[in-house]
């Protein structure tokens, strides 16, 4: 039986640029859904998989944006991604958990919420557990994370303790990769996660960064791309989408 846990991380550019890509797309493995850190859904994903809308900042709560949020047929919704890099504090991102986001997406719409995903460093540590303990009164339904580095076993391991931390919830890796300059690294780092998080219970879903021409900087190894920048897919893009167990 294929075990779908992996969110495809298809940028918002693939939609202007090489929108017929997603036909290619094979949604009967282990694909879950597609993000693509925007509020509303990429048109070229015709209903094929699940869409994870998200609230990127503070601009998706208001304006067009919210309507997206608060108009979407989706059942799960990320909460503001690296809010700790982005001038919000956890204060304020509770406090909007608590007036906007709490009574209008899981009162009314029943919708499950995904906490703020934060970057692995002390900082983005800090921040989750301020936050979770600002809202240990409505809890998310899911904790994200995000994990970047060279070291399989030093992913394992972070994401290990982020579940002892916080015990009772399942977690959605929103984004992962290596930094690794090697491809064969790469390619092991994604195989050796990809197959060890398909088997963690309290592992719901995880998002490979990332589908895309052209990367936003050059922190993500080139090595571990989905995309080239002629919009065809990469080799580990393929393995990504069809192999379960990854060989």
């Amino acid at each position: 039986m294929v075990v779908k846990k992996r969110c495809l991380l298809w940028d918002y550019t693939n939609t202007n640029t090489c929108p017929q890509q997603m036909d290619k797309v094979n949604f009967n493995g282990p694909i879950s859904s597609v993000s693509n850190w925007n509020s509303w859904v990429p048109p070229e994903l015709k209903g094929r998989a699940p869409f994870r809308p998200m609230i990127h900042l503070e601009r998706e709560l208001n304006g067009n944006e919210w309507k997206f949020i608060l108009d979407s047929n989706q059942p799960i919704i990320h909460f503001f991604n690296e809010p700790e890099r982005n001038g919000i504090s956890p204060q304020k991102a509770a406090d909007y958990w608590h007036k906007q986001v709490i009574p209008n997406l899981r009162n009314q719409r029943h919708k499950k919420l995904v906490s703020p995903s934060c970057a692995s460093d002390p900082n983005g540590q800090k921040w989750i557990s301020d936050w979770m303990n600002l809202v240990k009164e409505s809890p998310p339904d899911y904790l994200g994370i995000h994990w970047y580095g060279a070291s399989s076993d030093e992913a394992k391991k972070y994401i290990k303790g982020m579940h002892k931390r916080f015990p009772g919830k399942k977690i959605i890796v929103s984004e992962i990769a290596s930094i690794s300059r090697k491809k064969e690294d790469v390619y092991l780092f994604t195989q050796r996660m990809c197959n060890w998080m398909d088997e963690q219970d309290y592992i719901f879903e995880y998002a490979f960064f990332g589908c895309m021409r052209n990367m936003p900087d050059n922190y993500v190894s080139p090595e571990a791309r989905l995309m080239n920048p002629d919009a065809s897919f990469t080799d580990l893009m393929n393995k990504y989408m069809n192999q379960q167990p990854w060989k």
